[in-house]
């Protein structure tokens, strides 16, 4: 899921560490009837669609411009590579902040930031619109980005810590599900808006769409019951990260993240102004309902660990990184169906390759899984920033082929890491069979 929009993978990370403590009966566990909420008891339906809202919310505003981006360009009379900042603004916002943010929840509970973040975010949305320049806009996004970060760092805390571990994933999946929706349906409704009435309508509706979510999601989540206030203590914040960036594992990880995400956010920022010219010179309604082929990415996602059981990890990562590729250069065709699926390859590969690099985080870090995973969102979401921007550069300097240029870079980076990951363990244990890349099983 949209993970861009989908952090599947990494959110699901979460129920691996609930330890066996958490769980009544457990060596070390009291012995006491557990209190958290379970399907079928009280309060879970309203936490599931309060948390279904929230990720609408977030990811139909994270990417609001994504689609809009020709227009944007026409009416600012700016550049592909200007107008990409939009969206590189937003998701750079997100990655710098989601590790502040995840110290904040500690410290003020995790429905007062999520409630907090969506707060700002909506509000922020409702004055875009209004943005009289492209500077205005890209701050107005950045700010947005910055904001939203809180419900990643936060909604899966709260589950943890209010749901019963039995039922963990079925919620993430359920929190995951809202960002994809709101991922792909932002993209999709602000193409057929924008076709009528403009792109500051267009983003106007997504705001005001946000803002029932928001008032939805603060009515409907219950109230905490687990949650026990913790310290701000930056040194403790600060050694576990830098632990985290000295494992060359996790640095591997985080850099495959990245790459992958340099690839599928340069695409599908600059794919909307392909589309738009010669030959194909469709509407931009059509344009945004192009972000339907996300719908591949959660099929993708969802068979990733059963390609991790036939192939092995690094097998996998390398099948994703040859679709992705195969996809890139199937786009390159002057032919509609086939540049359909060349992005059907690009979304499938993408998804399946981010979901191998996340679903090993929380394995490979030993403590302090939060903040390795809130590491590899903030590399994830660098790169959707880096892609965005640099994909865009490449198409106003070499057109498309610029952008697939970049891509199979990106691509060639992912294989390369991979490889010296193989390498690397078979130094340190050469008398042992190396296996997906010495990652995790």
């Amino acid at each position: 899921m949209t993970p861009a929009d989908t952090g599947a993978s990494t959110t699901l990370d979460a129920a691996a560490s609930v330890s066996a403590t958490d769980v009544p009966g457990a060596p070390g566990a009291p012995d006491t009837p557990d209190s958290r909420m379970a399907p079928g008891g009280p309060g879970y339906r309203r936490m599931s669609l309060a948390l279904f809202l929230a990720g609408v919310a977030t990811f139909a505003l994270l990417y609001s411009t994504q689609a809009l981006l020709p227009l944007i360009s026409g009416d600012m009379g700016v550049s592909a590579s200007d107008a990409s900042w939009t969206v590189a603004a937003a998701t750079g916002g997100l990655a710098v902040f989601v590790l502040p943010m995840s110290a904040l929840s500690e410290r003020f509970g995790r429905r007062t930031v999520m409630t907090a973040s969506l707060a700002v975010a909506v509000t922020v949305g409702l004055l875009v619109p209004f943005a009289p320049s492209l500077p205005a806009l890209v701050a107005l996004r950045a700010v947005q980005g910055a904001a939203l970060a809180g419900l990643p760092a936060s909604a899966t805390a709260y589950l943890a810590e209010e749901v019963r571990p039995r039922a963990l994933v079925t919620a993430i999946g359920l929190f995951v599900a809202g960002n994809s929706v709101g991922g792909m349906s932002g993209r999709v409704i602000t193409g057929w808006v924008a076709q009528e009435w403009g792109w500051r309508i267009a983003v106007g509706v997504i705001g005001l769409v946000a803002v029932a979510c928001a008032v939805a999601f603060r009515m409907l989540l219950p109230a905490p019951k687990h949650f026990t206030p913790g310290s701000l203590r930056p040194r403790v914040l600060v050694r576990t990260v830098r632990d985290h960036l000295a494992n060359p594992l996790l640095r591997r990880l985080y850099a495959i993240g990245a790459l992958f995400m340099t690839v599928f956010g340069g695409v599908y920022t600059v794919i909307g102004y392909r589309l738009a010219q010669a030959p194909f010179s469709l509407p931009q309604g059509l344009i945004g309902s192009i972000f339907l082929v996300y719908l591949v990415g959660t099929v993708s996602a969802s068979t990733a660990g059963r390609l991790v059981g036939r192939l092995g990890r690094r097998g996998a990562l390398y099948l994703g990184g040859g679709t992705t590729a195969a996809g890139l250069l199937l786009s390159l065709a002057p032919s509609l169906p086939l540049v359909l699926l060349g992005l059907v390859l690009i979304t499938a590969g993408f998804f399946a390759g981010h979901a191998v690099a996340s679903s090993a985080v929380g394995k490979t870090a030993q403590h302090g899984r939060a903040q390795a995973s809130a590491l590899y969102q903030s590399a994830y979401y660098v790169g959707s920033s880096a892609g965005s921007t640099v994909g865009a550069v490449a198409f106003h300097s070499g057109g498309w082929a610029g952008t697939v240029g970049v891509g199979l870079l990106a691509v060639a980076g992912v294989v390369a890491i991979t490889v010296l990951g193989s390498l690397a363990a078979r130094r340190q244990a050469p008398d042992r069979p190396v296996r997906a890349l010495s990652l995790p099983r």
